[in-house]
């Protein structure tokens, strides 16, 4: 077999579940529950298949420069029928990886599951930290404060919410910035008190569903049974810092 052909080589589907089925192995050696692990795997693949049609979805329906216009118009056809598969193939992948059966109700909100709250975890953490250097909040209110954040969502829009929280906290980098210099770590408001959510990173979950979805996450907090002060502060040092 020559370099070339090797080149052109891609995996199949045995090979790919060869993949799947090492890495679902180890992360189960390593105390991670299966289902926990199929749905990461499951979001991975789904991604893929979205990044992918995003990425045809641009200059890829363009024709090769030159080209006459009937051959344009076919490209176009052909890259459409593509990039409509892909979309199709990533919204089932989606749909399979979060466990949402067909006919469902986007706008069903069920129990938010562990898995959940810790991808929650891991996107807002890092983007606190591009405002504070530190962090302070009980691990338990963290979890009941996002999962709280969380049932105000459905299942698709959660698995997608890495994403919201990464453009609010661009769109909002300004404000931010004041709001957390103003009353966050290092400030000279003190942690516990009406201010104590913009000490933690799940502060800016609760802002950015304030923005889009106040009533349904007041909702979820009175059921949370968590502290009315801390949204009314949140909302009170966004206001001031605006």
């Amino acid at each position: 077999m020559t370099a070339a052909r090797e080149e052109r080589l891609r995996l199949d589907a045995a090979s790919v579940d060869n993949a799947r089925t090492t890495l679902l192995q180890l992360l189960a050696r390593a105390g991670v529950y299966s289902g926990d692990a199929e749905e990461l795997i499951g979001l991975v693949e789904a991604g893929a298949l979205a990044v992918a049609h995003a990425s045809l979805s641009g200059d890829g329906r363009q024709a090769p420069p030159g080209s006459g216009e009937p051959y344009a118009e076919g490209w176009r056809d052909g890259s459409r029928a593509v990039t409509d598969g892909l979309a199709g193939l990533a919204d089932r992948a989606l749909d399979a990886a979060v466990a949402v059966e067909p006919g469902t109700d986007p706008d069903d909100r069920p129990p938010v599951g562990r898995m959940e709250v810790e991808r929650a975890k891991v996107a807002v953490v890092p983007l606190f930290l591009s405002f504070s250097e530190e962090s302070d909040l009980d691990p338990e209110v963290t979890e009941q404060v996002l999962a709280s954040a969380l049932a105000t969502m459905g299942v698709r829009q959660r698995a997608a919410y890495p994403g919201r929280l990464t453009a609010f906290a661009t769109d909002h980098r300004s404000h931010l910035e004041r709001l957390y210099a103003t009353y966050g770590p290092g400030s000279a408001i003190a942690i516990h008190g009406r201010y104590t959510l913009v000490h933690s990173p799940t502060s800016l979950a609760v802002l950015e569903r304030l923005a889009v979805r106040p009533a349904e996450l007041r909702e979820e907090w009175d059921a949370a049974e968590l502290p009315p002060a801390w949204l009314d502060g949140l909302t009170r040092a966004w206001d001031a810092t605006d």
